[in-house]
């Protein structure tokens, strides 16, 4: 594989506020993220993405994305899939991080004889993702697999 480069500016706007837009992303939609400080710190701003946000978010986001080309590629036949994360912040060794990320994703099959293939590709998924690779958290699953049957509509 050859190598990517992904391009990200901000740019502050006040207080402990900025703007985070990608020129790849931006050149038609205008796609941006508003950033700022987390309130757990001083003067830090409630409703807002944190850095500390998007780092948790780019862990499950490359989990649900390998997942789905993995799930793809196997064939596997689910109707959904979801995943919760949350990351632990503490100082360790007199540096602020995030010291676990514990993902909890959710795959929805429509028969319980693909549990066990909805398993293994998760974990796979987990095995293969990028961005944990590129961390040092220590990261965990719980996984949920689900029956829900497709429901047919009536006339």
């Amino acid at each position: 594989m050859e190598t990517h480069y992904y391009t990200v500016d901000i740019n502050w706007k006040n207080d402990r506020k900025g703007i985070l837009c990608s020129p790849e992303l931006n050149k038609e939609k205008g796609i941006c993220i508003e950033v700022a400080t987390p309130p757990e710190f001083p003067k830090g701003i409630p409703g807002i993405w944190s850095p500390e946000h998007l780092f948790i978010a780019a862990v499950s986001g490359c989990l649900m994305t390998t997942f789905l080309a993995i799930a793809e590629n196997s064939t596997l036949e689910f109707t959904s899939f979801n995943c919760s994360a949350k990351g632990k912040l503490e100082l360790l060794e007199g540096k602020l991080q995030i010291s676990e990320i514990l993902l909890k994703p959710n795959v929805f099959i429509t028969n319980e004889s693909f549990r066990n293939k909805a398993l293994r590709i998760v974990k796979k998924a987990e095995n293969a993702c990028l961005i944990a690779h590129s961390i040092k958290s220590v990261i965990s699953m719980e996984v949920g697999v689900h029956v829900n049957p497709v429901l047919i509509e009536s006339e």
